[in-house]
């Protein structure tokens, strides 16, 4: 059936607000909603389907409850899919982290000497202040300085750091 601007008006205005409520009760989103109306009414203007009239509100609510369910699956599949993509992204990090530290520690154990990595592990892993880890090794806080800067300056020449 051919329609000319003014029935496909007619047509639009006398389903829209049904054919709306409908889409809105499968996708619970509005502009999902008016986009699954607009989609219903765009293929029927562009294919011109064949519709008894007696049928057309009926093929139109099917039409428009497709396009609703397609829309929602295509909403879950792109959240499920991105989900998926964070989740690798995730996985990446955490293990190019681990990498990461299990260099750090091995250029710790083979290029710093026994008293650097007391000092790094009481300043840095047990949180004590320069003093503090110098008064629990029994020398000056400035030798705890030193070694620190020492220890942090081979860090940076192997990583390239700074």
């Amino acid at each position: 059936m051919e329609y000319t601007k003014k029935q496909f008006e007619v047509l639009y205005k006398s389903h829209y607000q049904a054919m709306y409520c409908l889409a809105y009760s499968i996708t619970q989103d509005k502009e999902d909603s008016r986009d699954a109306v607009g989609e219903v009414f765009a293929q029927m203007w562009s294919r011109q389907p064949r519709i008894n009239p007696g049928s057309l509100s009926g093929y139109l609510l099917a039409a428009t409850r497709n396009q609703s369910i397609s829309i929602v699956r295509r909403r879950v599949l792109t959240t499920q899919l991105q989900e998926e993509q964070t989740e690798e992204e995730n996985r990446h990090e955490e293990m190019e982290h681990e990498e990461l530290m299990d260099e750090l520690n091995r250029v710790i154990r083979e290029q710093l000497t026994e008293q650097d990595r007391r000092i790094l592990s009481l300043h840095y892993d047990d949180e004590l202040t320069y003093q503090q880890t110098a008064d629990a090794l029994g020398i000056s806080s400035s030798a705890v300085n030193k070694h620190i800067s020492k220890s942090l300056g081979k860090l940076r020449r192997v990583f390239k750091i700074g």
